[in-house]
């Protein structure tokens, strides 16, 4: 299923400088893990303590941008620079997690954000990393499959903060993208299962 994570081989590719600097001055893949984390608290934090104010909301794309490009540098200096190590595996997997909650859930605090349908995507989204996590489990790769997979929630969510953020009209249109995303989300939770079982070793089902 197509994603935007399918570009990241060319995003890597504009950031492997950056990642080759990074290294050769002794920054660690789980520090720019740990950074990228604790950021996206910061800034959900910002959309948490004034839900009213439209510029929390034009920082939130600019930041996601940011984020991914944090995510693919800490995957480069791990694997690019004998920094691979199981506690970053951990860190890395929980840090998406908790950064997705933290950048998006203070969003239903949002006029014209329906709470409800962005805990729902929240919930789900954090389902189907758990999904994607569980493909080693089955003797698959760990599956990015879409179509709402952290890269598209990202996109999706980056353009309506900006859309709101400029004052553009939220309500209806904003909710139902938004609950074109939980639907996407539960989609992409079947899809990583399906994939990671159709991947996996026989016997393992």
């Amino acid at each position: 299923m197509a994603s935007i994570y399918q570009l990241k081989p060319a995003f890597q590719g504009l950031l492997r400088p950056l990642a080759n600097w990074l290294a050769r001055i002794g920054i660690s893949a789980n520090t720019v893990t740990v950074v990228a984390a604790i950021l996206s608290v910061v800034v959900g934090g910002l959309i948490a303590a004034w839900p009213a104010a439209t510029w929390p909301l034009l920082i939130l794309p600019v930041f996601l941008f940011l984020r991914m490009a944090l995510n693919a540098i800490d995957g480069m200096l791990a694997r690019e620079h004998d920094q691979q190590t199981r506690a970053g595996a951990i860190l890395n997997e929980l840090g998406d997690v908790v950064s997705d909650a933290a950048l998006y859930l203070p969003l239903a605090l949002v006029a014209g954000f329906h709470p409800a349908l962005v805990v729902a995507i929240v919930v789900t989204a954090i389902i189907g990393e758990m999904t994607g996590v569980l493909g080693p489990q089955v003797g698959a790769s760990r599956r990015y499959d879409g179509p709402m997979g952290k890269s598209d929630r990202a996109f999706v969510f980056g353009a309506l903060a900006l859309w709101a953020g400029l004052g553009g009209p939220t309500e209806p249109g904003v909710n139902w993208i938004l609950a074109a995303m939980v639907v996407g989300s539960a989609w992409t939770i079947v899809n990583r299962a399906r994939s990671a079982l159709a991947e996996g070793r026989p016997g393992n089902g």
